[in-house]
């Protein structure tokens, strides 16, 4: 590394200062040594530094203090918190503060040479320009209304962070693509970017997929096999509803993050691994909390920092950028002149409410393509839904309960089912009959506009992968 780098080290106990410097030293590292806050002050006032590792506990304060003061008057200098072992909530506290990183005590020099490696990624020139794939992703962040341009300020933000980010939002807002964006133009862009959506993991197989397993450990494992966390290692790992994880999945889970090493299935040692994790979901997470569905120690850790990603109903006045971009994105991929949106045809993606949000425009524009006879799109290309039937059919397709419930409310004036007489017994089965035509028309229609993955369908109607499966073998869709 560049002789020139340079460390603030802040402890009180001279084996630690020692242990630093050294390790430090032979990453090339120029140091210099704090014994409490006010000689740290003093320094930071006179140099300037790639890095400062304090410990939590000074004689004249805390760590908390130094991060706050860093993080207001030297932005540009990542601090990493060194924390008591066990002392997770302080750790958590350190990060809220700004604390670009932690490591606990006793050092584990593997763990500290990460994390000095990652910080100095921060600032190292040859990544002041952002590579074409980071531009590519922020280039689809779209938008001039203030609650993008305030979204693009927080990403960049937290992207100078290893703290774990929770991205809430509804379907289709676009998660992924913020975490891809958060991971692009951080520390790690050059690690792995793995992202996995945990309702689609059979519990059963979940513990090996996302750990790994050892040759013979159970039947049918044939050969060794690293885990999502050995894949990520360097990089990001993204959680994608992580709210469908069993609570025994998330007790393993929560370890994994505190203790940044996981155990392979049929291994008898742990491994430490580097990963940054950054999880969604479109439903309340707390609300889980609250119901027992989700452990609060883990949603407690895995949002030390919280991004939500607007609707498309709350950035109205950015749909004709995005809409232009689409087309421009998929004409480029199909390798044909990009269509125009006809003035009636773009008041109408206006007034539309978009229960989808980026991922349903995506939908309608890709599909008004394939339609449309001209190069431009008119607003019968569009097929936007016009009847309040097809609205609350929309609506019951995108909305968090999905499929699970029916209101009687949704139901058009005009039946589907022919009028009965109050009295005649044949009127029975009508609205059950109903409502299995709304689920398989919502179930058919979510299947269209994800291109028959099942995944990402299920994510688009509100509910499980493992319902959907559920729902399609009982309508016969299967």
């Amino acid at each position: 590394m560049n002789q020139t780098r340079s460390a603030l080290v802040v402890d009180d106990e001279r084996d630690i200062r020692e242990l630093l410097v050294l390790t430090l030293g032979r990453m090339g590292l120029r140091v210099d040594t704090a014994a409490n806050l006010n000689e740290a002050r003093e320094l930071l006032g006179r140099n300037t530094y790639d890095l400062c590792i304090t410990d939590m506990r000074l004689p004249d304060g805390t760590g908390i203090d130094l991060v706050g003061e860093i993080s207001h008057k030297y932005p540009h200098t990542p601090v990493a918190m060194i924390t008591a072992f066990g002392s997770m909530e302080l750790a958590v506290e350190a990060l809220k503060a700004g604390a670009f990183d932690f490591v606990s005590k006793p050092v584990d020099i593997n763990v500290l040479r990460g994390l000095v490696k990652h910080a100095l990624e921060l600032n190292n020139t040859e990544r002041s320009a952002p590579s074409s794939t980071a531009s590519k992703h922020a280039t689809r962040l779209l938008g001039d209304s203030d609650a993008m341009n305030s979204l693009r300020s927080t990403i960049a933000k937290v992207a100078r962070s290893q703290a774990p980010v929770y991205i809430m939002g509804e379907s289709g807002v676009g998660k992924e693509l913020v975490a891809r964006t958060i991971h692009e133009q951080g520390a790690r862009a050059n690690g792995p970017f793995v992202p996995v959506n945990c309702g689609a993991i059979p519990s059963e197989l979940m513990e090996s997929e996302f750990f790994g397993h050892k040759k013979g450990s159970f039947t049918g494992a044939h050969t060794d096999k690293p885990g999502l966390f050995q894949a990520a290692n360097g990089g990001t790992l993204f959680l994608d509803e992580v709210a469908e994880l069993p609570l025994p999945m998330q007790v393993k889970l929560l370890r994994a993050i505190q203790e940044k090493s996981v155990r392979s299935v049929g291994a008898a040692n742990e491994a430490p691994i580097d990963v940054r994790i950054l999880s969604a979901t479109h439903k309340d997470l707390a609300k889980q909390v609250e119901e027992g569905r989700f452990r609060h120690d883990l949603y407690y850790r895995i949002n030390v920092i919280e991004l939500r990603v607007p609707p498309l109903r709350e950035r109205n006045g950015d749909l004709p950028q995005l809409a232009t971009s689409i087309l421009h994105r998929l004409s480029t991929e199909q390798q044909q002149p990009a269509p125009a949106l006809s003035p009636s045809a773009m008041a109408a993606l206006t007034a539309y409410p978009f229960p989808g949000n980026v991922r349903e425009l995506e939908n309608i524009l890709e599909r008004a393509m394939a339609m449309a006879e001209s190069r431009v799109i008119d607003v019968a290309d569009l097929h936007l839904p016009q009847s309040s039937g097809k609205k609350n059919m929309g609506a019951l397709a995108m909305t968090p309960a999905g499929l699970e419930t029916f209101s009687a409310s949704a139901m058009p004036v005009t039946p589907a089912a022919p009028a009965q007489n109050e009295d005649d017994d044949a009127a029975s089965p009508a609205l059950p009959s109903y409502i299995e035509q709304m689920e398989r028309a919502a179930i058919q229609r979510a299947l269209e506009e994800n291109r028959w993955n099942k995944t990402k369908a299920a994510a688009q109607l509100g509910i499980t992968f493992r319902a959907l499966r559920y729902k399609l073998k009982k309508l016969g869709l299967d």
